[in-house]
């Protein structure tokens, strides 16, 4: 039975939602919106990943051991970034991550929560068997499953988009220096926690590759890249040990992790 504190984290969901949707329809049509419903997005996201953040870590404790384990959970991590960019300079395609994981956090408390109190249960599979889940309720669920990779792919790359916003806001003075700073720090804390956020960088480093070789191409396009590379490759380390691959936390079958 749901409780009072997971009816709090899916309300979380819902305004992001409602939210990010609005700021997004006006973004899109190139309409003047409000901040306020930036800031309402970010909100959201801040009531539900503290009571993950609190759900797993548990109270707050005044001891370096607590705070190391803290700084490596993926779930402070993003709450750490929401309360940043609550704090910032309205950017869009900031709020697209979070409100696909609200998309589907909202989509499994629908259907584990909400539609088994309004929807009756479905004809047991077998004769004396439990009863099934309604059938509207089953679709659901098996859009959740067949779109949930496909969702974090798009997360990673869209993760990758933001630093790449970021930086050349940062160049051009239209967001904090700081930002792409921050931000590098949280795409190294992904690469080493997302099998998703790995395959983003991976493809990304194929396709600039290819377009540096190409034939015509200035040999000097080469040589910066790769000493980029290696100045990335020094400052990422290796003192990180992935964790299980994305998706490996979830609660049930098609089900995200309760962000």
């Amino acid at each position: 039975m749901a409780t009072t504190q997971h009816y709090l984290w899916a309300s979380g969901h819902f305004i992001l939602l409602v939210a990010s949707v609005r700021y997004f329809l006006a973004w899109i049509m190139f309409k003047s919106v409000s901040a306020w419903w930036y800031k309402a997005s970010f909100t959201g996201a801040l009531i539900s990943y503290a009571i993950v953040c609190q759900k797993s870590l548990g109270a707050p404790q005044p001891n370096l051991a607590y705070v190391k384990r803290a700084l490596l959970d993926e779930n402070v991590q993003y709450f750490l970034l929401a309360f940043y960019w609550w704090t910032s300079k309205p950017i869009a395609l900031a709020l697209l991550p979070y409100t696909i994981f609200s998309l589907f956090h909202a989509l499994t408390f629908t259907r584990t929560t909400l539609m088994t109190q309004f929807l009756p249960p479905g004809p047991p599979a077998t004769p004396g068997g439990a009863p099934q889940p309604h059938p509207l309720a089953k679709r659901l669920q098996v859009w959740v499953k067949a779109n949930y990779d496909h969702a974090m792919r798009v997360v990673a790359f869209t993760e990758l988009a933001i630093f790449l916003r970021v930086f050349l806001g940062a160049i051009t003075f239209q967001n904090a220096l700081l930002s792409p700073i921050i931000y590098a720090h949280f795409l190294r804390q992904r690469y080493y926690q997302s099998a998703f956020t790995r395959e983003a960088f991976g493809t990304a480093d194929a396709r600039i590759e290819g377009f540096i070789r190409k034939p015509g191409n200035p040999p000097v396009l080469l040589q910066v890249w790769a000493q980029g590379k290696t100045l990335l490759s020094r400052w990422v380390g290796t003192t990180l040990v992935p964790n299980a691959p994305a998706g490996a936390g979830a609660a049930g079958a098609g089900t995200p992790p309760r962000r």
